[in-house]
């Protein structure tokens, strides 16, 4: 049998068929390609998370009033200084494109911060069960973070915005380690606590 490769080459043009219609899309691998529909959404994403970090600099203090444990509360608390450094290095991106500085609102992060109000308002004030969910909430920030940042990333290597990269590079590392923390802070202690309330 022999196997073939269908991308050996640097660009492709596959049929894309949508109902009777047929389109062609152009690949390419070639860094540095600018597409002005490919920056426009860029920005988009941009303005996106824009629009999330501010929105946490505004929720996270609530999270470290309602924390029960003074390891979950400063674990939030070196979170929302990191949170209000991503803001800014958001601004940066959006100076070396030359765009304002401009948000757009974020439903999944709203529907985030919702559900971790719900979650509030749905266990006990002092209670580890209280913590365990403010983690869950704070991972669920955390992983759709990491997905923008990583998605960003990719999209500005594309682009060709090496000092974009840097920046967005910076504020993914922070996000996955805030994760890992979180996990450590839930697996070490918060879960079993709860498990005897």
């Amino acid at each position: 049998m022999v196997k073939t490769d269908k991308f050996k080459s640097k660009t492709q043009t596959p049929s894309l068929t949508n109902g009777d219609t047929k389109k062609k899309l152009t690949v390419s691998s070639d860094p540095g390609t600018t597409d002005p529909a490919l920056m426009e959404f860029f920005k988009g994403e941009l303005k996106d998370i824009y629009w999330a970090e501010n929105h946490l600099v505004e929720v996270l203090p609530k999270m470290i009033e309602a924390a029960t444990t003074d390891t979950l509360a400063k674990a939030i608390s070196s979170h929302l200084k990191e949170t209000l450094e991503h803001v800014s290095r958001i601004e940066r991106v959006f100076d070396l494109l030359g765009e304002k500085h401009q948000a757009k609102k974020c439903d999944a992060m709203e529907g985030i911060t919702k559900e971790g109000d719900g979650i509030l308002e749905e266990t006990e004030a002092g209670s580890s069960t209280r913590d365990v969910g403010i983690i869950m909430a704070s991972q669920k920030v955390e992983h759709y973070e990491i997905a923008t940042y990583g998605g960003l990333i990719q999209l500005a290597n594309v682009l060709g915005l090496s000092e974009a990269v840097d920046l967005l590079s910076q504020t993914l590392l922070e996000e996955k380690r805030s994760d890992e923390n979180l996990t450590a802070i839930s697996v070490n202690d918060i879960n079993y606590r709860a498990s005897a309330e």
